[in-house]
């Protein structure tokens, strides 16, 4: 009876004060008075949740993601599925289907509860707007909570918004919702990174302060008696500070006890426990998940709650799919739409090559160039793509650097389709834009150089620039000289102290290939994921040359040759 009467109390005055939508009706709640007297005996509570995050359109793995989730339920039940949003954006299945492959699977996956990604706005400025993102909302079998993001203004998602729900509606969005899950209430809220804004094209969709929304709904699930908050988020673990992350949303935010988290790709094998506030002080601990990236992984976590609410243990783990075998059911469903990808991988880009674009590796069929050594025709290609990219989104880009083991094969002369640009860069990196001093790029570029003549996945292929190094010194003082390009196609020396805007695909970004100074701008929240996909990338650079006719221009010399 506690919650019943405890929603009849506060309704209206939770009305009155616009904490909730006036469409918020009373529910039934379903369990006896014997039932509830029963559960409040339980000394501690146990939560158990499934996650995914950032899948991006990557469905050749759903099929064993399917039977990855069966064997949960077969053990528990019980075990809700949440999503932390970006299921849009980056293969072939997203551009034909524009998220309804995706739905399916997710819906013969039963999910529970989905959040919004960035990515989920992508389609905000074509003529159409979000009609494709309403459409995915309207179909799913499973409702989505948003709880800093204003739909008000745009005509397809703003009849989709509920607002506070404790029976919660497949194919709507709340800011806030209730779940019974083993006898017990469990709030869950959603947020979205405010820098959709700049990185996406969310339109008349408005994304506000997540710390101020997010104290807002938990403070109205409290006053409703829930103490057990899950946050669904697509923040990013570590990401830019000045924008938003878990760690500062754990810190700041008292009564959040999950979150299962998204947008920085994190591969947490197991749970980042956050035990103390802004002020450094102790507070009841929040524990954060996140599932790496394309459903290569799902997330398992239990929780147990003592009977305040308060986390009192945990255990989570990565559930790696690609060790399952496929689901039956699932494998078939997917022909249908793999089928025609492959027609697809056949479709031109409307550029053609006028010659053929080598992607050599040392010895290999005597070469004595790699692509993990040496400037080549495909690298300055491939890093003009990102720097041309990257300038749309931020005018102060100055230079693209592309890891030479990301490129993984050659474009053929003649007529370049979507298939051959997929396989040159296989692993749908994401773009990302960096603030570096010049200090900083000699460092990445001594890292670039440090094993040369020897191959190096690691080695920079650059744009915006030139630069020259001597193999026969010591590793870390090579580099001899460092130019950027200005508008007009001048060099001048980079200045050590001055800082300058980088482009890179997110997986060096982060520190990948050993770049310790990235990892550490990434850390400083000097990093802004820009969630273009590298082929794609590649897909419209091309296409806007038409005829493609990448040299070797001298971006890199080696002067001990």
């Amino acid at each position: 009876m506690f919650i019943k009467q405890t929603f009849k109390r506060l309704l209206a005055t939770s009305l009155a004060a616009g904490l909730i939508s006036s469409q918020v009706t009373m529910p039934v709640f379903a369990e006896s008075d014997d039932d509830e007297k029963k559960r409040h005996k339980n000394k501690t509570y146990n939560l158990s949740l499934m996650h995914t995050n950032d899948t991006h359109a990557h469905l050749d793995n759903v099929p064993k993601l399917v039977t990855a989730v069966k064997e949960v339920r077969a053990e528990n039940p019980s075990t809700l599925l949440l999503n932390a949003g970006d299921v849009f954006s980056g293969t072939l299945y997203f551009n034909e289907f524009q998220g309804q492959a995706d739905l399916e699977f997710m819906n013969l996956l039963d999910y529970d509860l989905m959040t919004f990604g960035n990515h989920e706005f992508d389609l905000g400025a074509s003529p159409e707007g979000h009609q494709a993102l309403a459409a995915f909302v309207k179909q799913a079998n499973f409702p989505f909570v948003s709880s800093n993001v204003d739909f008000s203004k745009d005509p397809y998602l703003k009849e989709l918004f509920e607002g506070y729900a404790l029976r919660p509606k497949d194919g709507r969005i709340y800011s806030s919702v209730v779940k019974k899950v083993n006898g017990e209430y469990v709030g869950f809220i959603g947020l979205t990174t405010e820098e959709t804004k700049d990185i996406s094209s969310p339109g008349n969709v408005v994304f506000q302060n997540y710390i101020k929304e997010a104290k807002k709904e938990v403070k109205l699930l409290e006053r409703f008696g829930i103490n057990k908050i899950v946050a669904i988020t697509h923040l990013g673990l570590d990401d830019n500070p000045a924008y938003d992350n878990d760690v500062e949303l754990a810190k700041n935010v008292d009564g959040i006890d999950v979150i299962v988290g998204g947008h920085s790709h994190t591969q947490l094998n197991e749970p980042v426990v956050v035990s103390t506030d802004e002020r450094g002080k102790k507070k009841d601990s929040t524990v954060i998940v996140q599932a790496s990236q394309y459903g290569n992984y799902l997330g398992k976590l239990d929780v147990q709650f003592n009977k305040k609410g308060k986390v009192i243990g945990q255990a989570g783990k990565l559930i790696k799919v690609t060790d399952k075998a496929p689901d039956s059911e699932a494998a078939a469903l997917l022909e249908k739409y793999s089928s025609k990808i492959e027609e697809i991988k056949k479709k031109p880009t409307g550029a053609v090559a006028e010659k053929a674009l080598a992607n050599p590796r040392l010895g290999q069929n005597g070469s004595e160039v790699s692509v993990r050594s040496n400037e080549t025709e495909l690298g300055n290609l491939i890093t003009d793509g990102m720097l041309d990219k990257a300038k749309e989104f931020n005018p102060n880009v100055v230079m693209a650097f592309q890891n030479g083991g990301g490129i993984r094969a050659p474009i053929d002369q003649g007529e370049i389709t979507y298939g051959e640009v997929l396989t040159t860069l296989p692993f749908g990196n994401t773009l990302a834009t960096m603030k570096l001093t010049g200090s900083e790029i000699k460092t990445a570029l001594e890292h670039s150089v440090s094993q040369a003549p020897k191959e190096s996945g690691g080695f920079l292929h650059v744009s915006g620039m030139k630069f020259t190094y001597d193999s026969t010194k010591a590793a870390g003082e090579r580099v001899v000289s460092m130019e950027v390009k200005a508008a007009d196609g001048t060099l001048t020396p980079i200045n050590l102290q001055q800082e300058y805007v980088i482009a890179t695909n997110a997986f060096t970004a982060k520190g990948g290939d050993g770049y310790t100074v990235f990892k550490n701008a990434y850390e400083q929240g000097r990093v802004t994921d820009l969630g273009a996909s590298d082929w794609e990338n590649l897909r419209d650079y091309v296409a806007k040359l038409v005829n493609v006719n990448p040299q070797i221009e001298g971006r890199i010399v080696d002067l001990s040759k």
